[in-house]
C-alpha cells in the first residue's frame, strides 16, 4: 500500500512581540558557547573561566553601546520580569520614604502593575496611576504634576507591548529628572527597535529582554545608572556586584551581546523594512474588512506592530479558526491562559465590542512580503466566515 503524503500547512508566524526567533547567526555563537567555547565566568583558576568572563563583558559592551549606556552599569538577568522586580522592589527596599511611592502608566506590563500590587497589598508602597487617553498616550501634564506631589520611583515603558505605543521617554526622562525621582523604563520592546539612550535620557533603570529582538529566551539584564542603590532580591555568592547572585547564563549572555551588535548595525534598515510590510497588511485588511478599527497611536507605534479591532466578530472566534494557519495572538503572552480583557484596553476605557474584538499582529524582520498577502486573506476569509454563521444565528 503506498504511503499517503499530505502536505503540511504552512503557519504563518505573526506573533513577534510575544518572541522573536533567535538570529541564526546568534544562534551560532549560543552553540559554540554552549560546546567548545564553555566555562564559568566565575572561574578564575583557568583559561575557561577567563575566557567565560571576557565573553560577558564584551556582551556587555554590546548592550551599552546599543542603549547609551557604560558596560559597569549591566546586570544580566533571566530577562525583563526579573529585571523589572529588581528595579522596583530594590528601590523599595532601599528607600529612606516611611511609605514610598511608586508612579506608574495603567499600561504597563504585568511584571510592573503585579510587582506594584504585592508591595501595596503588603503595605510597603502606594501605586499612584498615571493618564492615559483613548488611544493609550500618556497625559504628560499629569504625570509631571505628579512628579512634583513626590514619589519614590517612577515606571513607564518605552513601548507598549499590545498596542505598540512608543513614548516619549526623553521628555519623561527630563521630568524625572527635574524633579530628583529614578526612573525605571521597562525597554522590553522597545531595545533593538528604536533607539535608547540611558546617559542622555534620564533613564536611572532600563529594564532589557533578550527574546524581543532576536537573542535567545530566558536572557536580559538591567542597566542601573551609576550612583543609583539597589537592595538585592537574589542571595547567594555576590555575583554582579552583589546585586544578582547566581551563574550567569554564559550561551544565553553570550546570544545577547551578538544581537546587539546585529541591531546596532542592522536595526535602522530593518525596522523601515518591516514597518513597509506592515502598512501592506493594514492597507489590506482595511479594504477587505471595512469595519476594520486601528487601536493605539497610529503617529508613534512601534514599526511591526497592528493591533486591530473587529467590532462584533469575538477575538476568539478568529483565533480558534486560524491558529493552524497563523500565529496571532489576543493579547500579552504573559497573560496567556487567563481569559480577562486587556487591561490596557480597558485603561483606554474603549468600548467593550472593540475590546472583545481586538487583536495585535506583530511582524519581524523574517516577515515576508508572502505571508503578508497570505495573513490579509486568511483574517478576511475567517472574518467573512464568521459573520455570516453570525447572521444565520
Amino acid at each position: 500500500m503506498p504511503e499517503l503524503m499530505i502536505k503540511e500547512q504552512t503557519l504563518i508566524y505573526l506573533d513577534y512581540h510575544a518572541t522573536t526567533p533567535t538570529d541564526p547567526r546568534v544562534a551560532e555563537k549560543v552553540l559554540a558557547s554552549m560546546t567548545s567555547q564553555f566555562g564559568n565566568a566565575s572561574s578564575t583558576d583557568h583559561v575557561f573561566g577567563d575566557k567565560a568572563a571576557a565573553a560577558v563583558s564584551q556582551a556587555a559592551q554590546h548592550l551599552a553601546q546599543l542603549v547609551g549606556a557604560s558596560p559597569k552599569e549591566i546586570i544580566f538577568t533571566s530577562g525583563a520580569t526579573e529585571s523589572i522586580n529588581l528595579a522596583i522592589q530594590g528601590t523599595i527596599a532601599a528607600s529612606h520614604d516611611s511609605l514610598p511611592r511608586i508612579a506608574i502608566s495603567p499600561v504597563e506590563h504585568q511584571a510592573v502593575l503585579d510587582t506594584c500590587k504585592a508591595l501595596e497589598k503588603r503595605r510597603r508602597a502606594e501605586i499612584i496611576y498615571l493618564r492615559v487617553d483613548s488611544q493609550g498616550r500618556l497625559d504628560l501634564n499629569h504625570l509631571e504634576q505628579t512628579c512634583r506631589d513626590g514619589v519614590s520611583l517612577l515606571c513607564v515603558m518605552a513601548a507598549n507591548n499590545e498596542i505598540g505605543n512608543i513614548y516619549p521617554i526623553e521628555k519623561i526622562g527630563r521630568i524625572a529628572q527635574n524633579h530628583n525621582i529614578p526612573f525605571l523604563c521597562d525597554g522590553s520592546q522597545a531595545v533593538g527597535k528604536i533607539p535608547i539612550n540611558v546617559a542622555e535620557w534620564g533613564i536611572t533603570y532600563l529594564a532589557v529582554s533578550g527574546h524581543k529582538f532576536y537573542a535567545p529566551q530566558g536572557v536580559g539584564a538591567l542597566v542601573v545608572k551609576r550612583g543609583y542603590t539597589l537592595e538585592p532580591i537574589l542571595f547567594g555568592g555576590g555575583h554582579q556586584k552583589g546585586l544578582r547572585s547566581g551563574t550567569l547564563n554564559l550561551p544565553g549572555i553570550v546570544g545577547l551581546g551578538e544581537a546587539c551588535r546585529w541591531r546596532q548595525l542592522e536595526m535602522v534598515q530593518d525596522e523601515s523594512a518591516i514597518a513597509a510590510k506592515r502598512d501592506r497588511l493594514q492597507a489590506q485588511l482595511a479594504e477587505k474588512i471595512p469595519e476594520l478599527i486601528i487601536n493605539g497611536d497610529i503617529n508613534s507605534r512601534l514599526a511591526g506592530n497592528l493591533h486591530i479591532s473587529i467590532p462584533g466578530i469575538p477575538n476568539s472566534a478568529i483565533i480558534a479558526r486560524v491558529r493552524g494557519k497563523l500565529a496571532i495572538s489576543r493579547g500579552s503572552a504573559c497573560s496567556s491562559g487567563v481569559e480577562a480583557p486587556s487591561h490596557v484596553l480597558r485603561a483606554m476605557n474603549l468600548p467593550e465590542d472593540v475590546i472583545e474584538g481586538a487583536l495585535r499582529i506583530g511582524i519581524g524582520k523574517f516577515t515576508t512580503e508572502a505571508e503578508i498577502d497570505q495573513a490579509a486573506d486568511i483574517l478576511a476569509s475567517t472574518v467573512k466566515d464568521i459573520s455570516r454563521l453570525l447572521a444565520e444565528n
